[in-house]
């Protein structure tokens, strides 16, 4: 708990406490999610059970200094809460009917299932009699008083249980369990003093926000640590009072496709955690009509308003109590990628918001789980089983059965399946390393599948004809049984299990998304190109929308199964003559695979880098070889370290010919697409890893001479990949030579901090990051007081001595929301990214721009 707010000073008359229709300026920051939530219903009128909210602010003093909740917040629990027992007309620890409240945690951005909840606090051996004999229900108080200590337990005190079976046991053995079993494991008998259970139960919310499992989710979606997270203390009411009660969770559109109409389940005769948790699988929520129908149609009616008042879907959790409706919670709703796009163009189609909210709401990372695989049409396959589809996309891996193990092999780079009775919270650190998700109990609202829909990972819930034997590490699908390791494939969209792989396919943008995209790019200044080495590439990129490629890497094309050969005789040749004869071999299959690429992209600017990598790449390791003559060169250009060594513009200024063979091939395919065509394509020719400004005049020099030499008609740019810190330093030097710079950040960022990748990731950098010695991976997100730093650097020399200077970025930074927003700040012309984050790339382009014009649709959308 160290090291959180620790400026924050201890101020003696804070407030700390708020009822629900109480004002407070604070807004989601102070109140957390749950809390504004609540209170803006109660504003509305909308039938919400009393209670009060403990800020945020308590939640810092109290991680500020551990030991002891915040000076004066006793009291002022104390004084809302004689207020709750007079507008509830009970009294909190009454032994005769006594006033039970739930202690919900609720931080200002939603983070689902993650950190703790408590209900039924107050009661005790005493007060669950006298509840008996209140309602005339001794089976409802008892499973009451057995839910309280089982989540007491588990939440406060850290002692597990076995779940609740309604089959094999009633309430009343359970309490008899339960209370054994805690005492077993602390040692004392469960609290019976109701304001002791109150104390220990905000505590453990308080202490929840650090659990592993939050500050795993946390760091999945960079929600920063010093937010804290607010207590809910709200009235109990009461989903397991028999056949007129019940509990659900309801969405005002659908999250996995986003379309309108009734999606949700109900559970009857239940409390809320057996439906989020998946302890029972729940009926659809249309269900509800026909058994209680006055409180579904008051449902109907508060979704509608909610959806109204917030301008975006929502998320409900609600209760019924002997026919009565109460709600619980409202938040905007976790949701796919392919529902957050929907719903947005059809609010904006609805009135309900403006092009410009629809372009800002949606999140760029998001657009990943769009682009995810599906399961290949064309081939064939049997369904050995079929569950809920819980979360789109599809899936094959090996399976896993617990968390732990899916996270392991998930880092080892193995793709898996993490099949599990149901998950809870605890299994976090494994969802995210799974690529899919396959339980055999829980509904669409179940914690598997809400967390599977926000990190865009397929996932098939209660499937009911899966078993697990964990002891044996075996699980059953019907009638075949399989082992831990044989793979799976899920399919998400439709709620298939498949015993084997399946290929899959790539899917297409849909018309939803294009809608989106292209009002963004009526606002975006940054141009979006693609990294694309193949034709094929090259026409994806331009499918999703890209304006060119700012990356073409020409050392892939050596690589091919046919160039091998010739470039490792290249490699062998004894001096040039050797050398220029293997490289005329290469020169027309060079030639050929730029004329396929500038003929897809007509049109568009290219960039291609010449020859990058070290030599000794395009040979095999010495132990492989089997030919002296091979192992004496391989020897002879081995390094100590090869990404600092002889590669890039090194390669080409000691062995020129190769670079003259590149352009030659560059400029005669330029000519016959145009030839042919009658469309010029727009090259430019990137050198890589210059330092130095002597470096980038020998090797303009040598292009404009050979590009002269093959046809002067040509035209084309000239410039350089910024990779190095004394490029960005001496950019002013280098500008004189360069018609445009090309941040290489992938490298930049190596040699800027001193990492090397393949080292640090899986490493260190694991130790750092899951240590908060850094916040972000650099190598994903841009280290910009850093290497940003020095590209701001070199645009500002680069600019300084060239005005006209086009600057873009190529590393893989140029598909990273946040790096992109840092590159239209720093005023590139354009980022450049794999071509399945081209769109990703335009969306988040034009929220950078909206931003900095100072949208209210931006910061409406939470930015």
């Amino acid at each position: 708990m160290q090291g959180i707010c620790e400026t924050i000073p201890a101020l003696a008359a804070e407030k700390y406490v708020y009822d629900f229709d109480e004002p407070s300026d604070g807004g989601r920051e102070l109140l957390g999610g749950k809390g504004i939530g609540l209170a803006e219903m109660t504003q509305l009128g909308i039938p919400v059970p009393a209670g009060f909210t403990i800020t945020t602010d308590a939640c810092r003093a109290y991680m500020a200094s551990p030991g002891g909740l915040p000076d004066g917040l006793e009291e002022e629990v104390e004084e809302h809460l004689r207020a709750l027992e007079e507008r509830t007309g009970k009294r909190f620890g009454d032994p005769n009917d006594p006033l039970l409240v739930s202690v919900r945690s609720g931080a200002a951005i939603s983070m689902p299932g993650m950190m703790d909840t408590i209900l039924n606090v107050g009661l005790n051996d005493v007060s669950v009699d006298g509840l008996a004999r209140a309602t005339g229900n001794e089976w409802f108080a008892r499973d009451c008083y057995r839910r309280l200590i089982e989540m007491y337990g588990e939440t406060v005190d850290d002692v597990h249980n076995r779940r609740f079976d309604a089959d094999r046991e009633s309430p009343a053995d359970a309490i008899e369990r339960l209370r054994a079993t805690y005492r077993e494991g602390t040692g004392s008998d469960f609290p019976q003093d109701p304001r002791e259970q109150l104390h220990h139960a905000i505590v453990a919310v308080f202490e929840s926000w650090q659990s592993p499992r939050a500050q795993a989710y946390r760091r999945m979606y960079e929600i920063p640590d010093d937010l804290g997270t607010a207590v809910n203390i709200v009235q109990m009411v009461f989903g397991n009072k028999g056949d007129n009660s019940g509990t659900g969770v309801a969405f005002t559109r659908d999250p996995s496709t986003g379309e309108q109409g009734l999606y949700g389940e109900f559970l009857t005769n239940a409390q809320g955690e057996d439906v989020v948790a998946g302890i029972r699988t729940p009926e659809p929520i249309a269900q509800m009509r026909e058994q209680l129908p006055a409180p579904f149609e008051q449902l109907l009616e508060t979704m509608r308003r909610l959806e109204e008042h917030y301008r975006d879907m929502q998320d409900i959790e609600f209760t019924v109590e002997d026919n009565a409706l109460y709600l619980l919670q409202t938040r905007s709703a976790k949701r796919t990628a392919a529902a957050s796009v929907k719903a947005a163009v059809d609010m904006v189609e609805e009135g309900l918001i403006t092009h410009e909210e629809a372009v800002a709401r949606i999140d760029p990372q998001q657009l990943d789980q769009l682009l995810h695989p599906m399961l290949d049409p064309t081939a064939e396959w049997e369904v050995a089983a079929k569950g809920l589809n819980a979360s789109p996309g599809a899936a094959a891996g090996k399976i896993v059965l617990d968390a732990d193990t899916a996270e392991r092999r998930g880092k080892a780079g193995e793709k898996v399946i993490l099949v599990r009775w149901e998950t809870t919270p605890d299994d976090i650190h494994g969802l995210i390393h799974a690529a899919g998700i396959l339980t055999a109990h829980g509904g669409m609202t179940s914690h598997a599948a809400v967390v599977a829909r926000g990190m865009g990972k397929p996932c098939v819930a209660g499937c009911d004809t899966l078993s697990i034997d964990i002891d044996a590490r075996k699980i059953t699908l019907r009638d075949q049984t399989l082992s831990e390791g044989d793979v799976l494939t899920i399919d998400g969209g439709t709620g298939a299990v498949i015993v084997g792989e399946v290929p899959l396919v790539p899917p297409q943008v849909n018309d939803d998304l294009e809608t989106i995209l292209g009002w963004g790019d009526e606002h975006r200044r940054l141009g979006v190109r693609a990294n694309a080495d193949t034709p094929e590439d090259a026409a994806k990129a331009r499918e999703f929308g890209a304006q060119g490629i700012g990356l073409c890497r020409t050392e892939h094309m050596f690589m091919a199964e046919d160039r091998l050969p010739v470039v490792r005789e290249m490699i062998l040749a004894e001096d040039e003559h050797g050398r220029r004869a293997a490289l005329d071999k290469l020169l027309p299959m060079q030639q050929g695979d730029f004329e396929a690429i500038f003929e897809v992209m007509a049109g568009l600017p290219v960039t291609i880098r010449l020859l990058d990598p070290p030599l000794h790449e395009f040979l095999p390791s010495l132990e492989q070889a089997k030919d002296e003559r091979m192992r004496r060169r391989i020897k002879q250009l081995q390094e100590s370290n090869p990404m600092l060594g002889t590669r890039g513009c090194r390669l080409g200024l000691q062995w020129p010919e190769i670079y003259e063979m590149q352009v030659r091939a560059i400029v005669r395919a330029a000519r016959g697409v145009e030839e042919r065509t009658g469309d010029a394509p727009l090259v430019e020719i990137m050198h890589p890893l210059v330092a130095f400004e002597e470096e980038l005049r020998r090797l303009r020099e040598l292009t404009v001479q050979v590009a002269d030499e093959e046809a002067p008609d040509v035209e084309y740019l000239c410039g350089t990949m910024i990779e190095l810190p004394r490029a960005c330093i001496r950019a002013d030097e280098i500008a004189k030579h360069a018609d445009f710079f090309s941040f290489g950040t992938n490298d930049l960022t190596q040699t800027a901090l001193g990492f090397s990748r393949d080292d640090a990731e899986g490493k260190f950098l694991t130790f750092y990051l899951e240590d908060g010695v850094l916040e972000r991976n650099p190598f994903e997100t841009l280290d910009q007081s850093g290497v940003g730093d020095l590209m701001r650097i070199g645009v500002e020399r680069g600019r300084a001595r060239k005005p006209q200077l086009k600057l873009g970025i190529c590393g893989e930074h140029g598909g990273e929301p946040k790096s992109v927003a840092f590159c239209h700040e720093l005023g590139l012309d354009y980022v450049s990214c794999s071509p399945f984050r081209v769109p990703l790339a335009r969306l988040a382009a034009a929220q950078a721009a909206l931003a900095e014009a100072g949208s209210p649709a931006y910061a409406t959308a939470g930015g």
